[in-house]
């Protein structure tokens, strides 16, 4: 969000605000980026003095923090203070970093498909937190959506009215942005919660195209093309170009709920980040460069044995394809590594012997690898050699485990030394036979 400072004729302090900047100024108001002794960033809006003696325009200020009270959820910027009885009412509100959608579109043009359905389902789900309130938002545009890293939000409930209710307008005037107003308030009739949906077309129109969908012109040609003609969405891409257009319905009977509309844009989000990752794999995982795609880093492949082994599943699982057998081996496999792969990073022309990277091994007589020389001239066995140490340490402790078994166990079942000279004794067991039991005993 631009920022400006602060001129002669603002003021420095309001409330328990201190404010540093200016966020921006409107038809009500300045909106100053202020903070509280603890540190805490506000947006605090302050009504212009010339308004302030206008009963009309403070009731319109107090519905507007009204309405900020009631809401409740993450798509709109939380209340912090108010004061409704001052000379010059304000309110604050948390701040909200990040861009407006209008500056996002302006600078780096239209969104893609995904973007635009992604934050269209995020306002949808805060509309209709805002609607369950009992507001309706009746100015809602892509300057008054704020793209936060928490998702985007809605702000500015300054001409925000209860559900059902007339304007404040007179007859023939309306009160909102030429472009992005729904017909009913161009008309001067009620507005519903199907007013904020033609909004909120006109606003993802926009972020697909970077236009109003009424294109451009005066206010009183722009208000005549919402009343009596169609929407213009041959950039809109198409999937969504028909959820659009029965969003700019001229009825509002035609057009979609909030809740379903929230559903519909998050399918279409999901389905478009889909196709941008490049389909599913043949494990059925999702694709794009990072982790579980097809192309995976050489560091990630699997080697020597799973390399096999991986091989072989994806020759069975390929559609039509027949397992091909693996050739029997008359000696153990060895485990391989990066650098002993055809076009790994210690083969080629580019690879380096006595540098950074191995250097290729050697095969012996036998078909093993040979010790390998590192750079400070010190040899270290190959991981053959390694194997069969392992191998020979296993059988050691092994044999040495069974022959001490053994040994424990013709030791029980021979003489106990110290312990004196031993007889069978007969003694009565229950069913009257008879067993035998050692005379040095106790109780013998």
């Amino acid at each position: 969000m631009a920022m400006m400072r602060l001129r002669r004729e603002d003021p420095r302090v309001v409330g328990t605000f201190r404010l540093h900047r200016r966020l921006g100024a409107g038809g009500m108001g300045v909106v100053y980026l202020g903070s509280d002794k603890r540190g805490q960033r506000v947006a605090l809006k302050v009504i212009r003095p010339d308004l302030a003696e206008d009963q009309e325009f403070r009731s319109r200020f107090a519905r507007e923090v009204s309405a900020a009270r009631r809401i409740r959820g993450g798509c709109t910027a939380r209340l912090v203070a108010a004061d409704l009885e001052a000379d010059r009412p304000w309110f604050a509100t948390q701040y909200v970093p990040g861009p407006s959608l209008h500056d996002k579109v302006n600078e780096e043009g239209p969104l893609s498909p995904a973007q635009v359905a992604a934050i269209g389902a995020a306002l949808s789900e805060g509309l209709l937190a805002v609607h369950d309130a009992g507001v309706v938002h009746r100015d809602l545009k892509p300057s008054n959506i704020l793209l936060s890293p928490k998702g985007p939000r809605i702000i500015d409930f300054g001409i925000a009215w209860a559900t059902g209710a007339s304007t404040l307008t007179h007859v023939g005037t309306a009160v909102g942005s030429p472009g992005f107003l729904a017909p009913e308030q161009v008309r001067g009739a009620a507005v519903t919660p199907a007013t904020d949906i033609f909004s909120l077309g006109a606003t993802l129109a926009y972020a697909c195209t970077a236009d109003s969908p009424f294109g451009q012109g005066s206010s009183e040609v722009m208000l005549y093309r919402v009343v009596h003609e169609e929407a213009h969405l041959a950039g809109v891409p198409d999937a969504l170009a028909p959820l659009l257009a029965a969003c700019l319905a001229k009825d509002p009977a035609d057009r979609p709920s909030t809740l379903s509309l929230s559903l519909r844009l998050k399918e279409i989000a999901a389905r478009e980040a889909h196709g941008l990752s490049g389909g599913p794999l043949e494990n059925g995982t999702g694709g794009g460069a990072g982790w579980g795609s097809a192309e995976r880093r050489p560091s990630d492949r699997p080697t020597g044995q799973r390399a096999e082994e991986y091989a072989r599943q994806r020759t069975e699982r390929r559609p039509g394809g027949t397992p091909t057998p693996r050739p029997k081996s008359s000696r153990p496999p060895t485990p391989r590594d990066a650098s002993s792969r055809p076009g790994g990073p210690a083969s080629g022309a580019g690879a380096r012997t006595g540098g950074r990277g191995p250097a290729p091994r050697a095969a012996g007589r036998n078909g093993s690898r040979a010790p390998v020389r590192t750079g400070s001239g010190a040899r270290r066995p190959g991981p053959d050699r390694r194997l069969l140490r392992q191998r020979v340490v296993v059988f050691v402790v092994v044999t040495l485990l069974v022959a001490l078994g053994i040994a424990a166990a013709q030791g029980c079942q021979g003489p106990v030394h110290g312990m004196g000279t031993q007889r069978p004794v007969p003694v009565t067991a229950y069913g009257g036979g008879s067993v035998s039991q050692d005379a040095s005993a106790p109780g013998a």
